[in-house]
């Protein structure tokens, strides 16, 4: 049987604080959430290996070091409002949801949103977090604008829907892939849009609706 709590503060120590991780509160999330209720059940043994782990065709668990490193990029605050982008199971939102105000996640697959309701319940941190079932490059503009948005997974682009949410001065972490290469940047809102700068070298699957546009070419 998995010691969980064990494991936990193993991924802490092994995977968080050797990457440069050291904003308290990020670290206290990290020990607190119970990774395990935010995987496939058949995954929970190894629900705290230094992988990211298979959710939905497409679709994974960041592993770890690069949740909490994104998260240590964006730094979120205990008065912010921030809209967590494709969280699969809702392990990114249960973690936002202690070190922010609230938390609106947007999962566009159905059944990943449901479980992810029925999780975040057994964490306990259902009333901060608002789960929404809706395309992911949509967001959630009934709620906007947001001080911070996370993104669960890579992209190419950002829709220009998702930064018009973002309060200027706002910021937005995510991971920017290029074929096989990606690399983790922070986004400020300014009036001019994003302005970013890259944080670390990180890979994430593509999600749907964050593509680079093909443009045609005569």
């Amino acid at each position: 049987m998995t010691d969980f709590e064990a494991a936990r503060t193993a991924m802490v120590d092994s995977q968080v604080r050797p990457s440069d991780v050291t904003l308290y509160p990020i670290i206290a999330a990290m020990l607190e959430v119970p990774r395990e209720l935010f995987v496939p059940a058949a995954l929970r043994p190894v629900a705290y290996a230094g992988t990211e782990l298979p959710l939905a065709p497409g679709r994974v668990l960041l592993d770890p070091r690069t949740m909490a490193k994104m998260l240590d990029a964006l730094n979120p605050g205990p008065e912010e409002l921030v809209l967590d982008i494709a969280p699969g199971l809702g392990y990114s939102s249960a973690l936002l949801a202690r070190l922010a105000a609230a938390v609106v996640a947007v999962e566009e697959d159905a059944a990943l949103a449901r479980d992810a309701a029925s999780a975040l319940a057994a964490a306990g941190v259902a009333d901060t977090v608002i789960m929404r079932n809706a395309p992911h490059a949509g967001g959630s503009p009934e709620h906007a604008p947001f001080d911070a948005m996370f993104i669960n997974g890579g992209i190419e682009q950002l829709p220009a829907a998702l930064i018009d949410q973002i309060k200027p001065g706002g910021r937005c972490v995510a991971i920017f892939m290029s074929g096989s290469m990606g690399r983790c940047g922070l986004g400020i809102r300014t009036a001019a849009g994003m302005a970013w700068r890259t944080v670390f070298d990180a890979t994430a699957p593509v999600l749907s609706g964050f593509e680079t546009e093909e443009k045609f070419v005569f």
